[in-house]
C-alpha cells in the first residue's frame, strides 16, 4: 500500500460512517484549529497551501484505475476545502491581534464548518461544475470552491451578526 490511500482517507477517517465527508470536515476543523492554536495563523496558511497539492496527488493515486473518481472515503479534499474556509476567520482574528481566537471565540470555527458542509452538499455553481467533471481533479476542485464560498459566507455572516445586528 502506498502513502496515497492513507492520506486520501485522512488515515482512515474517511471510512467512518455515516457521512464520511462530515467526519472528514470535523477532523479538518479540529486539526486546523489546533494548528492555528499551537503554531499560529501563518502555519495554518502554510498547512493549507501544502495540503492542496498533496490532496490532488493523493486523490489521483487513490482512485487510479477505479471508475469512481470520488469515492466517499476520500476526504483529503474536505481537509483542503475546510482549511480554506477556516482561513477567513483565522485571518480576521490574526489581523486584529487575536492569535488564539479558536478557543476564545469558539463560534468562529462553527460557521466555516456549517457553510462548508452546506456548499459541499448543495454544490452550487462552480462547486457543481467541478464535481460534474467526474475526475480526481474535480473531486479536489469542488471542495476548494466550497471552501472559498464558505469562507466568504462566514465573513458575510460575521458582518451581518456583528455589524448590522450589533452583537
Amino acid at each position: 500500500m502506498t502513502l496515497a490511500r492513507p492520506l486520501a482517507t485522512l488515515f482512515g477517517i474517511g471510512h467512518l460512517r455515516p457521512a464520511p465527508g462530515t467526519w472528514g470536515s470535523a477532523a479538518a476543523v479540529a486539526l486546523g484549529v489546533a494548528i492555528d492554536h499551537v503554531l499560529g495563523f501563518p502555519a495554518l496558511v502554510l498547512a493549507t497551501l501544502a495540503v492542496i497539492p498533496l490532496g490532488f496527488w493523493a486523490t489521483a493515486r487513490a482512485v487510479a484505475g477505479s471508475a469512481d473518481k470520488d469515492p466517499s472515503e476520500i476526504v483529503i479534499d474536505e481537509v483542503a476545502g475546510q482549511w480554506i474556509a477556516l482561513l477567513f476567520p483565522a485571518a480576521a482574528f490574526w489581523s486584529r491581534g487575536m492569535g488564539d481566537w479558536a478557543l476564545a471565540a469558539w463560534p468562529g470555527w462553527v460557521a466555516p464548518f456549517v457553510f462548508f458542509r452546506l456548499f459541499d452538499i448543495w454544490k452550487p455553481w462552480l462547486v457543481g461544475r467541478a464535481d460534474a467533471k467526474g475526475t480526481a481533479r474535480g473531486t479536489m476542485e469542488d471542495d476548494l470552491w466550497a471552501g472559498l464560498f464558505a469562507g466568504i459566507a462566514t465573513v458575510a455572516a460575521a458582518g451581518l451578526w456583528h455589524g448590522v445586528m450589533g452583537r
